[in-house]
């Protein structure tokens, strides 16, 4: 037994070797405790081959053995598809089909499924701070079109706010409908669904007119952004010892003080400055030093063959993914150089209330 434990730390060491190796030669001579973890993250191709497992919390974790959503259903269609962030837990996945299968029945007529998480999970290149642990998804507040849209019109379709242009926080009534509202409020009516968060503006509309079952409402979380699409969060599957829960939502329907602390000046008043401090330091990018230790292991797992066999098929073919022999993990392909560098996370009115 010994043996075996010391044999399998050697595997981790030369695996973890072999990335640190494929890294520098990616990111100009940086070792892979140099780089930062979303370049490493980021430039993963294909999930591990494993029994999927989520480790870590929503912002700070990465996934095993993730699977992908395909690019088209009967009533959903993946977008931009460049960004390769089609990935999360089957639970996930399955979610996200159910929940494009009912949307018909309230009348909208199928899902832009937009970012779930990367083929390993862990920070991305740009954009969002959570969406690390494949139990996060965007979905547009776009209804499908009747007809499939190009690869071109993937990347290249306009997010479609629901606020208007020059009012503070105010949905323009031209562009929601109630079917939008049946939407989210279908979303988190999932057991399994903790969050569903939406620009406080959308909560408020929510608050202000939704007449049916209003048990689910409190699920649904003000927070900056999200007015051109919604993003569900659900809890951590059960028996997934390493995934880090969030607190339960409070009581109620959330239409209270705690909604109106979004319409008033402080969340959105610029920090005072000391004219005599110093500039502060860039902040330091997550390292994987930062993150669970089994991320590393993730990292440098070996990958299924194809994108194709680890795409989502239902259970057979999510346990067959885990025992079919892997290829050499490619670890990390090189990274665009011409990548623009974004910020790594939406501006956000700090602080805000407990319970997001």
């Amino acid at each position: 037994m010994t043996m075996m434990i010391s044999r399998g730390f050697r595997a981790l060491a030369k695996g973890l070797a072999l990335t640190a190796g494929l890294v520098a030669a990616t990111t100009g001579g940086a070792s892979a405790e140099g780089a930062a973890a979303k370049q490493l993250f980021g430039g993963m191709k294909l999930p591990s081959r494993a029994a999927p497992t989520p480790y870590g919390f929503y912002s700070k974790g990465c996934i095993a053995g993730a699977v992908a959503i395909p690019v088209d259903g009967p009533t959903w269609q993946a977008m931009r598809l460049s960004r390769n962030r089609r990935w999360g837990h089957p639970q996930m996945i399955s979610l996200l089909e159910r929940l494009s299968r009912d949307a018909p029945g309230i009348g909208w007529p199928g899902l832009l499924i937009g970012d779930v998480s990367q083929p390993r999970g862990g920070p991305m290149l740009t954009g969002h701070a959570s969406h690390q642990i494949g139990l996060d998804a965007d979905v547009w507040l776009t209804p499908m079109p009747d007809r499939r849209l190009s690869a071109k019109e993937r990347e290249d379709m306009p997010f479609t706010s629901m606020l208007k242009e020059n009012k503070f926080l105010t949905v323009d009534t031209k562009r929601w409908t109630p079917a939008h509202a049946k939407l989210i409020m279908l979303a988190a009516s999932y057991p399994e669904v903790e969050r569903v968060f939406v620009n406080p503006a959308i909560k408020k509309k929510l608050c202000d007119t939704w007449s049916g079952d209003r048990s689910a409402l409190g699920k649904v979380r003000p927070i900056y952004g999200h007015d051109a699409h919604f993003h569900v969060r659900i809890g951590c599957p059960d028996g997934a010892a390493g995934c880090k829960p969030q607190a339960a939502v409070g009581a109620g329907d959330g239409c209270d003080k705690s909604l109106a602390w979004w319409f008033t000046d402080e969340p959105w008043a610029k920090p005072k400055k000391d004219p005599n401090a110093k500039p502060p330091k860039p902040p330091r990018p997550m390292q994987l030093s930062d993150m669970p230790k089994a991320c590393a292991a993730v990292l440098q797992a070996p990958s299924p063959d194809s994108e194709m066999a680890a795409t989502f098929g239902g259970a057979t073919a999510v346990s067959a993914l885990a025992a079919m022999p892997g290829n050499a993990n490619d670890a990390v392909p090189a990274i665009a150089a011409q990548m623009p560098e974004l910020p790594d996370v939406v501006p956000i009115p700090l602080p805000r209330p407990a319970g997001y």
